[in-house]
């Protein structure tokens, strides 16, 4: 299974890919898609589609996971963030992609095993798990990643769930609790 993580912004939006393999789990590219802040909204968007569009046919990823927005006492910022979100999410769309979404919480708990993790322990964590020399930089880049090392963990959780016929309805509500996974 190969995995894109996006970590949308609309500053940066970071983007990881993994291969999954058995157990294993492998980084393949990270980068960070950076927008002008004088740049026009519209201008802005468009790089962030097209940035995807290009990792997305480079790197021919099977599935896709995306951070879900994190609404702060910024409203200005979530919206802003919420437009990024959009076209990255289209962008996946028209290349034929389905998309897990995950919460931060989410995405810190598959990584670190607690959902209170600060930026330094995610980037920790994902240097171990991929067994990257260095700590992916910038911060979004590491955030993508983790989003995808989340979304492998719960795809494998439920994809056992339902081989191995245990406790299915565990399974499920535990995906479902605020994550969309492919079926």
């Amino acid at each position: 299974m190969v995995v894109l993580g996006i970590d949308p912004g609309l500053a940066n939006t970071g983007w990881g890919v993994i291969e999954a393999r058995g157990t294993e789990c492998r980084a393949r590219a990270y980068g960070c898609i950076h927008t002008e802040k004088q740049e026009d909204i519209s201008h802005r968007l468009q790089h962030i589609f097209d940035g995807i569009d290009r990792v997305i046919r480079r790197y021919h990823p099977t599935e896709v996971a995306i951070e879900e927005i994190f609404f702060s006492a910024n409203s200005k910022s979530a919206v802003k963030t919420a437009e990024a979100r959009g076209a990255a999410l289209v962008a996946c769309a028209n290349c034929g992609l389905e998309t897990g979404e995950y919460t931060p919480m989410q995405i810190k708990q598959a990584v670190v095993g607690t959902g209170a993790a600060d930026k330094g322990q995610v980037q920790y964590m994902v240097k171990t798990l991929l067994r990257l020399k260095e700590e992916p930089r910038p911060d979004h880049c590491a955030d993508a990643l983790a989003a995808a090392i989340c979304h492998v963990h719960l795809v494998r959780w439920r994809d056992f769930g339902h081989v191995q016929h245990i406790d299915h309805v565990a399974a499920m509500n535990y995906a479902q609790r605020g994550t969309r996974l492919p079926s």
